[in-house]
């Protein structure tokens, strides 16, 4: 059974490296994990400058926020695939992995 694609959502804004790195990570995973992605750039709205500027680039999944700044391709793999394909004890697991 095929699972939802995930809802990706990229604040990114024009000439950012740091954004542009990650939408290319994410382009480059989308093979492996099925996801819906929209990326906006912040520019110009007070609203989002205010709230991600600092940050950039931020990405929510599935509403959630996930990353900002950077992260290595496979943190964000793994990232990715335990939202994609959740473990049937919820947090518990990720609780038992920070001891």
């Amino acid at each position: 059974m095929a699972a939802e694609p995930l809802r990706l959502l990229l604040y990114t804004s024009a000439g950012c490296c740091l954004c542009d790195t990650l939408h290319a990570q994410l382009d480059g995973l989308r093979a492996e994990i099925p996801f819906e992605l929209e990326v906006v750039d912040i520019t110009g709205d007070p609203e989002l400058e205010a709230e991600y500027r600092a940050e950039l680039p931020v990405l929510r999944v599935n509403g959630r926020k996930a990353v900002k700044y950077r992260i290595s391709t496979p943190a964000l793999r793994q990232r990715l695939q335990r939202a994609a394909f959740p473990s049937p004890l919820g947090g518990w697991l990720d609780m038992l992995r920070l001891r």
